[in-house]
């Protein structure tokens, strides 16, 4: 694939704005619901304070974020996902699902329910059918 190609991807567009390991842990970290900045420091182990700093100010200046400030002096912001930061979820499960699959230290979530792992998957909804990692059985584009 042509460089030119890739920058036009959809995959190169989405990890523009969030494909570095710290930008998506902040939005991991804000998922529950909207935090404070010492509360992110808190929740995401081994960030400095300066790399929090940017990748909520990426985060805001793409739409994925809104800084509620609560305080003029010092200023200080609560950080809140937006709708599109929200849609995220899929994507840092599908993440999170290969990352259980590929090491020993991590335990898969479970279904509160019944205590099995869950699984990731792709699903057809015209089709009520789960549609497998097979190349007859997706339409190839420049991300998958």
């Amino acid at each position: 694939m042509a460089e030119s190609e890739l920058e036009l991807s959809p995959l190169a567009e989405a990890l523009a704005r969030v494909g570095d390991r710290w930008t998506l842990l902040v939005v991991e970290a804000l998922l529950p619901g909207p935090q404070r900045f010492n509360e992110l420091l808190s929740l995401i182990p081994g960030i400095a304070a300066n790399i929090l700093s940017d990748r909520l100010k990426r985060l805001e200046r793409d739409g994925l974020l809104i800084a509620r400030p609560y305080s003029q002096r010092p200023p200080r912001a609560t950080y809140q996902l937006t709708a599109e930061g929200i849609e995220l979820t899929g994507a840092l499960r599908l993440l999170a699902h290969w990352g259980t699959r590929h090491t020993d230290t991590v335990d898969a979530p479970r279904h509160l329910s019944c205590g099995t792992p869950i699984e990731a998957r792709w699903y057809c909804p015209t089709c009520d059918q789960l549609v497998d990692h097979q190349p007859h059985d997706t339409h190839q584009a420049h991300y998958l």
